[in-house]
């Protein structure tokens, strides 16, 4: 009847939950609504500096004939970026994570090898990957010397972005693996042997048993993926700093914030209201056919 007590020993859940609650609410909700404030304003963030709202000035401008083609550019590269990323993430981590699964020799090596980008964090693995691929003597270009070529690599503009994409999927492969692999250790031994016992060879074992019994790991990680994805902006700067046609609309918010010598707020949380708009939508749309599917199998 009473598991935390009477009287005022009651309120203590309560208490506990709200420091949390007080914390989210200065430190994530307060910023968020500032940021659909000055979306409607003219703010630049220069302390002393006075500023007015202007209606949807912003919005018309993001929108606007002078760079929509820019926009449009940055719109389906963040969406190329998303799609590469969730695809060859989630299939290198369920493939590596099914491997690991099987209790090999030293997996506990192989977790740890391929969970440490993660600990790593971004700005650590763009400079691995700026000496890796640098072009005046970089191991990477040593190795393409012995073929007779050469490359730019991050300052190509012809293949930099795919680049990008690839130390962002070598960063969170781990986190993707990790998570399947727990999935993994909850599907009981039996099923596996009952579908040999039957006949079933490897291939209909994974289909019939692990791909739907991992569904629930299978719709975090791609939630997880495709909302990383679109709000990559960081592996972006430190790689290239958003030249050599890199730059997505995450990345965009950044530079119209603090890219320039005349910063403009007001512009700037215009487009993060219209890329968290454009990665609401895409999450939901994602989330309702995963979840439509959890369901099916």
């Amino acid at each position: 009847m009473y598991p935390f007590g009477k009287g005022k020993a009651r309120l203590i859940p309560y208490l506990y939950l709200s420091i949390p609650l007080l914390l989210y609410v200065v430190f994530g909700f307060g910023p968020s609504l500032v940021t659909v404030l000055f979306s409607f304003t003219d703010a630049t963030g220069v302390r002393g500096q006075e500023w007015s709202f202007v209606g949807f000035e912003n919005y018309k401008t993001f929108f606007g004939a002078s760079n929509a083609g820019d926009r449009l550019d940055a719109i389906g590269r963040s969406l190329y970026f998303a799609f590469a990323v969730v695809i060859i993430q989630n299939a290198v981590g369920l493939f590596m994570a099914i491997l690991i699964n099987k209790k090999l020799r030293g997996d506990k090596l192989y977790r740890a090898v391929f969970f440490l980008p993660v600990v790593l964090g971004v700005t650590v693995s763009g400079l691995i990957w700026q000496l890796v691929a640098n072009p005046l003597g970089g191991p990477a270009q040593s190795i393409l010397n012995f073929f007779g070529t050469s490359s730019n690599f991050f300052g190509d503009y012809n293949i930099a972005f795919e680049l990008i994409i690839f130390v962002q999927i070598w960063m969170y492969m781990g986190y993707s693996m990790t998570i399947f692999l727990a999935g993994l250790q909850t599907i009981p031994s039996d099923l596996y042997e009952a579908a040999y016992m039957d006949g079933a060879s490897g291939w209909k074992a994974f289909t019939n048993i692990t791909f739907p019994m991992i569904a629930p790991s299978f719709t975090v990680n791609m939630l997880l993926s495709i909302i990383g994805a679109l709000q990559t902006f960081d592996i972006i700067y430190v790689l290239t700093g958003g030249k050599f046609n890199t730059t997505t609309l995450a990345f965009d918010v950044y530079a119209t914030a603090f890219g320039s010598g005349s910063a403009d707020y007001g512009l700037a949380s215009a487009v993060a209201m219209i890329q968290f708009l454009f990665v609401f939508t895409i999450s939901m749309v994602a989330l309702f056919y995963l979840r439509k599917r959890e369901v099916e199998v």
